[in-house]
């Protein structure tokens, strides 16, 4: 094999499976729905839905990029929303929305910079620090709504999860700004160099001089900055909030995750595969859906292409000469 035909393999490969994953699952759910997947509104719904999934994968991809992990995202996005639901249940001036959306973020960044502060400067493993964390915020978030659920928000807020700019979704522009700027801070500037440098070799990056306390603060307020814009956006989208919301999404966060191409051991990570992971995921979601079939059997195939996805990365790899 020529050396730039390995280049290239090495450097696009996995993302080419990626993509060649999506148009085959897009191509094959579109016959069997009669086209109904690639209508607009299917393709509304699914801007809709897709940011929601992806925000909380960013949030995640951070801390696993380290090599650690962030198990309080989902607890995180429900504190961020409780508290903005509170604001907007208890005002009705104009202030009402703005001062949601700035105490749900405090409530985010506050987990956020606890999580930070004993991983980074207590040395208390990620894994532990986040359940630990993710616990603790539950079951705050449960005493003090008491399980019941907030709902009956004003129409300038619902606009976060429902309305459209220029007829693009809202929710769909936020999550391309943020994954954007995810993107430019991990490619172009230093703290994106040493994220990756910290999670493929953890010891070297301590004897070079870094500042390993500090990078490890702030990827997880990052994290939990994020988790916090994904809660305002599900209880924009559902006009409601409640303690227990998506508890579901922890762990396929960490799937879209993988199958976008991060290595759970760090230092492996790309914001282009992340997306398109999340697209494939959605595009399943949404054909059988509109198949009328369960959700359940989604899953399933989500399964299914995480471990097809897997073997094709593996030959991929094999031809570029990696390990």
């Amino acid at each position: 094999m020529h050396d730039r035909q390995a280049t290239w393999i090495a450097r696009y490969g996995e993302l080419a499976v990626l993509g060649a994953m999506l148009v085959v699952v897009t191509g094959l759910l579109a016959v069997v729905t009669d086209g109904r997947l690639l209508g607009l509104e299917s393709l509304a719904s699914m801007a809709i839905q897709m940011p929601l999934l992806g925000m909380l994968t960013l949030a995640q991809l951070l801390p696993m990029l380290t090599g650690g992990i962030d198990l309080s995202i989902v607890s995180t996005a429900n504190l961020a929303g409780i508290t903005a639901a509170y604001v907007l249940t208890q005002s009705a001036g104009w202030y009402a929305t703005p001062a949601a959306v700035v105490l749900g973020l405090m409530a985010a960044l506050a987990v956020g910079v606890t999580n930070g502060a004993i991983v980074a400067y207590l040395d208390v493993p990620p894994i532990i620090t986040t359940l630990a964390s993710m616990i603790f915020v539950k079951g705050i978030a449960l005493a003090v709504t008491r399980g019941a659920v907030l709902a009956g928000f004003p129409a300038s807020f619902l606009f976060l999860g429902g309305g459209t700019l220029l007829g693009v979704p809202v929710p769909f522009l936020l999550f391309a700004g943020a994954a954007t700027a995810i993107a430019v801070v991990l490619h172009r500037t230093p703290f994106g160099v040493v994220e990756y440098l910290l999670g493929s070799n953890p010891t070297a990056t301590r004897f070079s001089g870094v500042d390993v306390p500090v990078m490890l603060f702030r990827t997880y307020l990052t994290s939990g900055v994020l988790a916090g814009i994904a809660g305002l956006l599900l209880i924009a989208r559902f006009n409601a909030a409640q303690a227990d919301y998506g508890s579901s999404f922890l762990l396929l966060t960490v799937l879209i995750a993988v199958l976008g191409g991060v290595d759970p051991s760090g230092g492996a990570a790309t914001i282009t595969g992340l997306v398109v992971a999340v697209a494939i995921l959605q595009v399943v979601a949404t054909g059988f859906n509109l198949m009328g079939l369960s959700a359940h059997l989604a899953n399933a195939l989500w399964g299914v292409i995480l471990v097809l996805v897997i073997m094709l990365r593996r030959l991929v790899q094999a031809r570029s000469g990696r390990t």
